[in-house]
């Protein structure tokens, strides 16, 4: 992956973020982040955790330098799925995610169920069926050849998963305000394509959103029903998908135009992940 400059625009971003947030500096016990790539911050500056690819300016590390609690520990990991909050993650050589919660862990937040789909295969999947197809719904009709939508019973399967994990943290830090946040907006939110800067066709485009409205569906659901607070990153980044022009999208696209994985968050992306945490902390008080 080529090394880019980070922006000047998603830099300011992170300093207005951090200097007129929206919650107060009114944490002062411990936190700790638990989560996938979206919530380690993958190849955006500066990367202080080389196998999990972990930033130092990821949302968790935002939350944490305006809340400024006695104590902060991010374990998030990318390619992290849900049996590596209890179990290593091998390829990484990450201990269990849950280690790192404690009986007087005051604050968690936790980003996943996205590599249990697993979200890289659906990317790669449709990238590879419509990148000649600019029409059509290739990867749509591919997951549903036999009836039934495969994908999206695959992202339901996801919920009992991720509510295991919130009771998880609820055993292991008893007093800990829980905090689930969902995944921002990907591919447009009006439906539209990008084809073939994105080799989505037109017709799996809105697909594909439904499945990604659909997962955090699934994860607010999960968030109520075990008495976690669903921090919803789509909405306030419609309009900043992969196929807008630099400085505006807040997901990379395949060839990142702003240090960030491919399809991922970059840094302007952080900073609104790390904005609606602290509104919604700011909520719940």
């Amino acid at each position: 992956m080529r090394r880019v400059l980070p922006s000047l625009a998603a830099i300011t971003l992170v300093a207005t973020t951090l200097t007129s947030g929206s919650a107060s500096a009114s944490t002062t016990g411990s936190y700790v982040a638990l989560g996938d790539s979206y919530t380690s911050g993958t190849l955006i500056p500066n990367t202080v955790d080389l196998p999990c690819t972990r930033s130092d300016h990821n949302y968790p590390s935002l939350v944490a330098a305006k809340l400024a609690p006695r104590s902060f520990t991010d374990v998030s990991c990318s390619g992290a799925a849900t049996p590596d909050m209890t179990n290593s993650q091998l390829l990484a050589g990450n201990p269990p995610q849950f280690d790192a919660l404690k009986p007087d862990t005051d604050l968690v937040t936790v980003g996943i169920g996205g590599n249990d789909i697993p979200f890289g295969e659906i990317v790669l999947n449709c990238g590879a069926r419509g990148v000649f197809v600019p029409h059509g719904s290739p990867c749509k009709n591919f997951y549903t050849s036999g009836g039934k939508d495969a994908l999206a019973a695959k992202v339901r399967a996801v919920g009992p998963k991720v509510g295991k994990v919130l009771d998880g943290i609820h055993q292991r830090s008893p007093r800990a305000k829980v905090v689930l946040v969902g995944y921002p907006t990907v591919m447009p939110d009006s439906g539209a394509n990008c084809w073939p800067s994105i080799p989505i066709s037109d017709g799996d485009a809105p697909y594909l959103r439904d499945i990604t409205k659909l997962l955090n569906q699934v994860l607010a659901e999960q968030a109520s029903a075990h008495d976690a607070i669903f921090v919803d990153t789509y909405t306030s980044s419609i309009g900043h998908d992969v196929c807008r022009l630099p400085f505006v999208k807040w997901i990379e696209g395949i060839l990142p135009t702003s240090p960030g994985s491919p399809v991922h968050p970059n840094a302007a992306g952080t900073d609104n992940q790390a904005r609606q945490v602290l509104a919604a902390l700011a909520a719940h008080r």
